[in-house]
């Protein structure tokens, strides 16, 4: 059992955020990627988001190691630059299949208009084309007309497939946000106990010792941060709809970079630590704006009568 070291408030208050901070990161794109695979496309959420997202934690993967700091921080850094490629990799899966399938309709019925059927009588071949060519285009619709034809992932599909709407969405991700909280703060407190996490020391002069290249990316990086989140606001705007979006994965995202944010803050305000960690307070209270707009994105484009879906 380790010797128990006594803590300031501020320092407790520190490594609880930071713990929040990282329990938040580590669950952030497993709701859109549920909301991808329960669609069937990736159609709502923007690539160059992505893109940039991932040059941010790229170059802040590279800052960190440069700068030497701690393993833990270079590993969660590896992580979200893992999984950023897995959530791109998911949506570029269904951008392929979805125009290779967009493209088999397309000749099967070219081919059907070009050798009509003799038995099928004119009128009633008519139809049909007048029906295919107003059948709704929603992206969730669109999921499920292909998720029904699936055949094995039907299993699965049932599972994540819920319509989840009004009271129940906001009950589900207040559970969700209040899970994420208790981990958090459980996993601090163990780790605390068990000797694993120390209060960071602080240095004479308040200042931390970093390479000039290292804060360079570290700029670099929360550029990226700031600018990723415009071209989704952008689409959201252009198209008038969040559907297709998780909420949660944006609330886990206004969540964790608050708690990181406040967690820097929480450690040291002095002139020089505040200076060494501008970039990356940049990179996550900078960004909690652009968020808040999305989340008022979702209230102005929500779709006013979900359960007419079928």
């Amino acid at each position: 059992m380790a010797e128990s070291v006594s803590l300031t408030s501020r320092e407790a208050a520190s490594g609880l955020l930071g713990s929040i901070s990282l329990t938040c990161w580590i669950f952030l794109l497993v709701p859109q990627l549920i909301e991808n695979y329960r669609n069937g496309n990736a159609e709502a959420i923007s690539l160059l988001f992505l893109f940039v997202w991932f040059v941010g934690d790229i170059t802040n993967l590279i800052g960190g190691a440069w700068a030497g700091l701690v393993p833990v921080i270079v590993a969660i850094a590896v992580y979200f630059c893992i999984a950023d490629g897995v959530l791109i990799s998911q949506c570029l899966y269904y951008k392929v299949r979805n125009s290779r399938q967009a493209a088999a309709r397309h000749r099967r019925r070219r081919s059907s208009v070009e050798t009509p059927d003799t038995v099928t009588p004119l009128l009633g071949r008519r139809f049909s084309d007048v029906v295919e060519h107003h059948r709704p285009v929603a992206r969730r619709a669109e999921g499920y007309v292909q998720g029904s034809t699936s055949g094995p992932e039907d299993t699965l599909a049932k599972i994540v497939e819920e319509n989840d709407v009004g009271r129940k969405a906001w009950v589900k991700n207040f559970s969700s946000v209040l899970a994420i909280c208790v981990i958090g703060m459980a996993g601090w407190t163990m780790a605390w106990q068990t000797g694993v996490w120390k209060p960071a020391p602080k240095e004479v002069d308040g200042g931390v010792d970093m390479a000039p290249g290292a804060m360079v990316l570290g700029y670099i990086s929360a550029l990226c941060y700031l600018g990723a989140r415009l071209p989704q606001i952008y689409k959201n705007y252009c198209e008038k709809s969040c559907e297709g979006l998780s909420l949660l994965f944006f609330i886990l995202s206004l969540m964790g970079n608050l708690t990181y944010g406040a967690g820097i803050l929480c450690h040291s305000t002095e002139r020089n630590y505040i200076i060494t960690n501008v970039p990356w307070l940049i990179g996550s209270l900078g960004t909690m704006i652009e968020d808040v707009t999305i989340f008022i994105q979702f209230r102005l484009y929500a779709v006013q009568h979900p359960e007419d879906t079928v």
